[in-house]
């Protein structure tokens, strides 16, 4: 009599049954300590992405209805649109939504990947096609975010004086190369120039915006 190996089947339900019972044994949420210090990492890291765009999609976006002159109207039209996109993606999908949706304390598309798989509770084609083509999303936002933000930073300083331009992509390759070469030190050393850095962008943000709004209540 031939015996039969166990199935695929049998071992994915033993491998989900070992990882939730891995899972149990483990904290809910890791210890409180050094909150601060990730908060201020993750302000770098993660925030200061969505903190950056700003600085080219404003000027992208206002370029197609721009002629000679710009239009009040325009102008207060994009800066609502920017300000309910960075709302609603910032407080309710970030906020309300992926950090309550962490595997272990990790966050990120493979980790809801290995969520929805454990929800499942098998192998599914359509998730795991759903988890290739978020990381995949991750990889071309992660190549070129940096180099727009970056570019249009610099841009600015061609802007202010107008001498500098033909010094807007020489300096801009220099500042990614340096950055790619820093980045290979890890993220935690990363989050702790970053951090500060990005802080102190959002207060000069805020303070600027309030004194604009100031000056210009029907904004």
């Amino acid at each position: 009599m031939t015996s039969v190996g166990p199935s695929a089947a049998d071992e994915t339900d033993d491998d989900i049954s070992a990882y939730l019972d891995d899972s149990a044994s483990e904290p809910a949420h890791p210890p409180r300590q050094g909150l601060p210090a990730l908060v201020l990492g993750a302000i770098g890291v993660v925030y200061g992405d969505i903190g950056t765009s700003p600085i080219y999609a404003f000027r992208e976006a206002i370029r197609p209805v721009a002629g000679s002159t710009v239009a009040q109207a325009d102008v207060l039209g994009l800066l609502s649109l920017l300000i309910w996109t960075l709302m609603l993606i910032v407080t309710f999908k970030y906020v309300l939504i992926l950090l309550r949706a962490d595997n272990r304390g990790e966050g990120g598309v493979l980790s809801l990947y290995t969520l929805a798989r454990l929800a499942i509770g098998r192998r599914s084609l359509p998730v795991l096609a759903l988890g290739i083509a978020g990381a995949a999303l991750f990889v071309g936002d992660a190549v070129i975010t940096p180099a727009i933000s970056v570019l249009s930073a610099v841009e600015g300083a061609g802007l202010v004086l107008p001498s500098l331009q033909h010094w807007v992509m020489p300096v801009t390759l220099g500042i990614l190369i340096a950055l790619f070469l820093v980045q290979q030190q890890g993220t935690a050393r990363i989050a702790i120039a970053f951090g500060p850095i990005t802080a102190i962008w959002f207060g000069v943000l805020a303070a600027t915006g309030v004194v604009h709004i100031a000056a210009q209540p029907a904004v």
